[in-house]
C-alpha cells in the first residue's frame, strides 16, 4: 500500500522552517535558503529532510526527495504512541507522553509536525534545552523509532 500512496502522491508534507541564509561576496550579499521538511503517510511511516538551494521552492523539493529517502516505521496505539519516552539530540530533550483519545496534540511547531505527519493525533510533550527545529525533529524521531524497537 505505501507504494502505491507513494505513486499517487498522497503523503503529507509539512514545512517546518525556511531559512534564508546570506554569504557576503565582492559583489554584494549572495542569498541562498534552506529548508526542514517532514513527510509522512499518516500511518506510521515518517521521514525529515533537509535541503539548501538558491530559491525556497527548489529548496523545499530538495529536503522532500530526501525526507521520502529517510523514511521510518513507528509503533501507535490507537491515536496515540505507547508509552511516555524521552530522547536526547544534541542540546534538544523531548519529552513524549501519551494522551486519551480526543486531547490532540500539544506540542511545539517541529514535533507537531513530525506527529501529524506520522498519523498520530493524541500526544503531550515538552521540550526542554534548545529549540533548534532540526535538533527538536531528529529527537523526536530518535523517540519515535526507538518505541517501534521496544514492541
Amino acid at each position: 500500500m505505501d507504494d502505491n500512496r507513494k505513486n499517487r502522491g498522497e503523503w503529507i508534507k509539512k514545512v517546518v522552517t525556511i531559512n534564508r541564509i546570506s554569504k557576503v561576496v565582492k559583489g554584494g550579499r549572495r542569498m541562498r535558503f534552506n529548508a526542514l521538511v517532514v513527510v509522512g503517510d499518516g500511518a506510521g511511516s515518517v521521514g525529515y529532510g533537509y535541503g539548501k538551494a538558491g530559491e525556497v521552492s527548489s529548496a523545499i523539493a530538495k529536503a522532500e526527495k530526501r525526507a521520502m529517502k529517510s523514511l521510518i516505521k513507528i509503533s501507535l496505539r490507537g491515536s496515540s504512541i505507547p508509552y511516555t519516552i524521552t530522547t536526547k539530540f544534541g542540546a534538544s530533550k523531548v519529552f513524549l507522553k501519551p494522551a486519551r483519545k480526543g486531547r490532540g496534540i500539544v506540542a511545539a511547531k517541529p514535533v507537531r509536525a513530525v506527529m501529524e505527519a506520522a498519523g498520530i493525533s493524541d500526544v503531550v510533550t515538552k521540550l526542554f534545552g534548545s529549540h533548534n527545529p532540526l535538533n527538536v525533529v531528529k529527537a523526536t524521531l530518535t523517540a519515535l523509532s526507538r518505541s517501534f524497537e521496544a514492541e
